[in-house]
C-alpha cells in the first residue's frame, strides 16, 4: 500500500520511478536495533535480531507520532512562514548498509530532495566529510555541512566567503585543528592496524575508527587503544556510536550550533516566521533536535523503526518514508505556490 501510494504521489508531481538503478545494489543492515545508528552507516558482518516489539513501538509512537500521519497538522502550522529543511544522511537520505562506500541515494530520493530544495532552503548536515556527502548526493542547490557541521559550504546561490584568489571558502570552527587531526589519524592507522576488521575512515575534521568487522572479544582492546591515543590530547575526545568510535575536536561545535549558523547565514536567525525542520536518525542529531525544541517552533523528526529515547516530536520510520514526506512536503508548497500566482 505504501509502495502504491508513492507511485502514485511521484506521478503526479511528473517524476517516474525507475526500477533499475545502475549503481550497484547494496544489502540494507540488519544488525542490533537496540544501539544507536551511527552516521557513517558503516556496517559488519549481518547479524540476526528479535522480531521488533509491536506494542512498544506503538506507544512510543503515541509520544513521537508519525509525520506522515500529522503531516496535515505540520502544513497547517507551516503555512505563511518559511520552512527551513535540514537533513542527514546515512540512515535518513540512504538505507544503512554493510559497506558505508555503497550507501548510495536513490534516484527518487535524488529527485525529492532536489525539489524540496526548489521551495525551501536545504542542508545536508553528516557525520561524514562534506566531499564524500556531495559525491553522494550530486545537487547543487543544497547546502553542506561535513564533520557534523565542522565544515560547511553553501550552495552557489547564497551569499559566499572568497579567499584572495576567488575560490570559496567553506565555514571551519575548528580549522586550526587539522594538522594535528592529521598526526592522530596516521598514529590510529598504525594503532588499529594489528586489530582483524577495525576500519579507519577519515572524515576531514573528525576519524571514525568502525569496528562492526572486529571480532567481539577485540573490541574492548580497540576501544582501549583508541581512547590511550587521545587522553593526552585535551584538545581532543573521544565518542562512541554504533560500532563506531570518533576522535573530533573538543570545540563547543555540534549539528545543533551548525543549524543556527545556517539560520544566521540565511538571514533567519532573528526571524520570527521560520519554521526549521530537521529529520535525522543519530543520536548526533539529538543536538539539533534540542535547537528546534529550545524555539518551540518547528520540526524535529527522527527516523527510526525501534523505541528509543529522544528529543524529536515527530517520527518516521525509515527512508522510504522519509522520501514519501519529502515528496509530499514538495507538493504541498509547489500547489501553495501555484493558488497564489
Amino acid at each position: 500500500m505504501i509502495k502504491r501510494n508513492l507511485a502514485k504521489l511521484m506521478h503526479t508531481m511528473g517524476f517516474q520511478i525507475s526500477h533499475s538503478n545502475n549503481q550497484m545494489k547494496v544489502k540494507p543492515f540488519n544488525g542490533p536495533e537496540n544501539e544507536d545508528d551511527d552516521d557513517n552507516g558503516t556496517n559488519g558482518n549481518l547479524t540476526f535480531v528479535n522480531p521488533p516489539d509491536v506494542a512498544a513501538y506503538a506507544s512510543w509512537l503515541v509520544k513521537h507520532p508519525s509525520a506522515l500521519n500529522m503531516f496535515d497538522s505540520i502544513t497547517k502550522e507551516a503555512k505563511g512562514k518559511r520552512v527551513v529543511v535540514f537533513l542527514d544522511y546515512d540512515g535518513t537520505l540512504s538505507p544503512i548498509v554493510e559497506d558505508p562506500d555503497k550507501a548510495f541515494m536513490s534516484a527518487e530520493m535524488r529527485m525529492a530532495v532536489r525539489e524540496v530544495a526548489k521551495y525551501f532552503p536545504t542542508s545536508i548536515i553528516s557525520g561524514r566529510s562534506r566531499e564524500k556527502v556531495k559525491e553522494f548526493v550530486q545537487l547543487n542547490n543544497v547546502y553542506y555541512g561535513g564533520s557534523h557541521g565542522l565544515d560547511i559550504l553553501a550552495p552557489p546561490r547564497a551569499v559566499k566567503s572568497f579567499d584572495k584568489k576567488g575560490n570559496e571558502v567553506a565555514f571551519q570552527p575548528a580549522k586550526s585543528y587539522l594538522p594535528a587531526i592529521q598526526e592522530i589519524s596516521i598514529e590510529l592507522e598504525d594503532t588499529i592496524r594489528e586489530i582483524q576488521g577495525a576500519r579507519l575512515e577519515d572524515n576531514k575534521f573528525c576519524i571514525s575508527v568502525h569496528y562492526r568487522q572486529v571480532p567481539p572479544q577485540d573490541h574492548e582492546i580497540l576501544k582501549e587503544k583508541v581512547k590511550s591515543l587521545v587522553e593526552n590530547r585535551p584538545e581532543f575526545r573521544v565518542t562512541e556510536g554504533k560500532m563506531v568510535l570518533e576522535v573530533r575536536p573538543s570545540i563547543p561545535w555540534n549539528k545543533g550550533d551548525a543549524l543556527n549558523y545556517l539560520l544566521d547565514t540565511l538571514g533567519f536567525s532573528n526571524a520570527e516566521d521560520v519554521l526549521p525542520l530537521y529529520i535525522g536518525d543519530d543520536r548526533t542529531d539529538e543536538d539539533a533536535f534540542k535547537v528546534i525544541a529550545g524555539r518551540r517552533e518547528g520540526f524535529p523528526i527522527i527516523v527510526s523503526s525501534i523505541p528509543k529515547d529522544t528529543v524529536a516530536w515527530y517520527s518516521l520510520r525509515d527512508p522510504s518514508e522519509v522520501l514519501a514526506f519529502l515528496l509530499r512536503l514538495a507538493k504541498w508548497k509547489k500547489s501553495e505556490t501555484s493558488f497564489f500566482k
